[in-house]
Formats: structure tokens, sequence, C-alpha cells
């Protein structure tokens, strides 16, 4: 990790010394569990992590400290953190509802959309787009109150994009967040402009970090992390066409991020756990997720553009299913166990 991102990152903290923020209302209930989520982005296919926030935001036992996130992972992060702050869980779920609602409402038609894509491949966003039209800018400012989100937001965001100029990531924090950050986070570079901001061009955050796992690690005080996966790891099949295998490249390049901070993970946990380093001078991070890459290997890299509602509705149930099936199994793991195989999994 590069200097200058360590330290942005413990500046924030510096400038942030909070404990977790309590959003439950009501009676109190034992054991809540508190946890940073990862959100990865995925277009579209963040449809799936709405439903997965939707059904967490119900659960009482469950507080969320952090969240760093990526594209449409940025968008659910900074949408979720919006309701929580202005009306807690309910709040949220409604805020994220309407968001998603109104991307089905304003996003341009899937065909005419997807043959923008196909011709992306041939001409640039500056030539094809020459305005630079994006409608979910004035939907994300519609939904979200940034100004207020800056002032003190329920929980810590940290959104992740791509410097143009240097390649390096950029982490932006809800200390500074504006829409712009939100759009920069996920700019698509063959369909949108560069995003500019404070002199600095930037493209989506999935390139150098889909999402980026170190400011929860270094930010946080919970050691739970649960990520929410939007792109499928692995496919049992080889791909022959040529559709097939541009898929397969989004894929890989999209994780290829997580894979490599998952493996210093599991660096520093051996250590930890052969007693070559103390908890005093690393954190241990217990590391969970919920996915759905049996059903995700399904759609294609054209199905990120569909915004039709049934489409999204679709995903929004897959991820409450899933989510649920996460709570059932392994709710009572949260600080005690990481309940991923890492090794297995990512190595």
């Amino acid at each position: 990790m590069g200097t200058h991102v360590r330290e942005a990152i413990d500046s924030h903290s510096a400038k942030t010394p909070r404990e977790p923020f309590s959003w439950k209302f009501g009676p109190a209930v034992s054991e809540v569990k508190c946890i940073n989520l990862a959100l990865q982005g995925g277009s579209a296919h963040g449809a799936f992590t709405w439903g997965v926030l939707d059904r967490l935001l119900e659960e009482p036992r469950i507080e969320m400290e952090g969240v760093s996130a990526t594209s449409a992972g940025a968008m659910n992060a900074v949408v979720m953190a919006h309701g929580l702050t202005n009306g807690g869980p309910e709040g949220a779920r409604e805020a994220l509802e309407e968001f998603w609602r109104g991307v089905a409402r304003v996003s341009v038609p899937f065909g005419a959309l997807h043959l923008f894509e196909m011709m992306s491949r041939f001409l640039s966003p500056y030539q094809l787009n020459p305005f630079n039209y994006n409608p979910l800018r004035r939907l994300i400012g519609q939904v979200v109150d940034f100004e207020r989100l800056r002032q003190g937001s329920a929980v810590k965001l940290f959104l992740s994009a791509t410097n143009v100029r240097t390649g390096k990531i950029k982490v932006f924090t809800d200390k500074e967040i504006t829409a712009d950050c939100v759009l920069a986070s996920a700019c698509v570079p063959l369909l949108y402009h560069a995003v500019e901001i404070d002199g600095e061009h930037y493209w989506d955050g999935g390139y150098m970090g889909n999402p980026a796992l170190f400011p929860l690690i270094y930010s946080c005080q919970s050691r739970d992390i649960l990520i929410v996966h939007v792109n499928p790891i692995e496919r049992p099949d080889k791909p022959t066409s040529a559709y097939d295998i541009m898929n397969r490249i989004n894929e890989i390049s999209f994780n290829s991020t997580l894979m490599r901070e998952m493996r210093a993970v599991a660096f520093v946990t051996k250590l930890i756990d052969d007693e070559k380093l103390s908890q005093g001078d690393a954190k241990r991070v217990l590391i969970h997720s919920v996915g759905a890459d049996d059903v995700m290997r399904g759609f294609g890299t054209a199905s990120k553009l569909n915004a039709d509602l049934g489409f999204l509705s679709q995903l929004r149930a897959l991820g409450r299913e899933r989510a649920q099936a996460w709570i059932d199994h392994h709710l009572d793991d949260l600080g005690s166990r990481s309940t991923v195989d890492i090794r297995a999994a990512y190595l």
C-alpha cells in the first residue's frame, strides 16, 4: 500500500476518533454484533447488494461501523448511509428502494445502452457522449443529502476511485464526499468522461480496489468484514467465444485487487497463528462473505446494463435470500472466527 494512501487513512482516523454509531431503535437487543461491509461494484448487478443490505438492515442483532465500496457498491453505500443518518434502518431501506426504482426510471433502455456499449469499443465517450450525459448524477443528488453526510454520517464511508494520471487508488471518506466522488467511483471509462475532482481525473474504482479492504482494517474497530460479492470468482468452463472471453476478462480484472488484499490478510493471520506476530502489533481480521456466484455466472457482462425494474427486483430478492442464509448460518460466528476459508476461496 502506498504511503500517501496510508497517510490519508490515518489522517481520517485521527480526525474522527469515534465509537461505532448505534442506530438501532426500540428495546435493547442482546449480543448486537458490529461489522464492516465491503461492497463490490457491478453496475445493475449492484441490485443484488441492495437486497443484501435490505435484509441486514432489518436484523436487530447487527450494527454497521464502516463501509468500503466501489462503483455500484459506492452508490449503495452512500444511499444507505444517508438513510441511516436521517431515519435509521427503516430510513435506509426506504432510501435504497427509492434509489433503485429511480435507476429503473431514468436509465436508457437496455437495448439502446447495449448498442452504445458496443459502439464504445470503436469510439470514445468524448465522441459518443460529448455532453457527458449521466442520468445517475441527478438521481444521486436527489436521493442523498451529501452536506448532511459530511457533517456526520451514521457509518464511516470509504469510496474507491482510480486516478487516471497516476493509476493509484483514491479513497474518498464521508468527511469529503460529494456526488462527484460517487460518480468517480462508478465512472466506466468507455461510457463516461473521467470525473474531475480537485484537478485530478478519476475512473471506476474497480481497477484498483473492488472493494478496498485496508480502510476498514486501519480505520475501524470491528474486526469483522462482510464482503458482498457481485462478480463471480470462479467459472467451471473455459470461455471460447469472443463474448465469453471478454466477460471472463472483466470478472478477473475486477476481482484481482480483492484477491491480492486477501493474500495479505492470510499472510498476517498466519503470522499471528504461528505466534510470530502478536495481536497487539496487528489486527486479526475476520472475513465473511455473501454472494451468489452460482446465479451470477448465468448473467453476462451485458446484463450489467440492464436496469429494467423486473431484473433489478429479481436481483434484490436473490440478495435478501442469500443474506438470510448467511445470518442463519454465521451470525453467531461474528467476533470469533472467519466464516470464509481464505486460502480455498482467494489464494
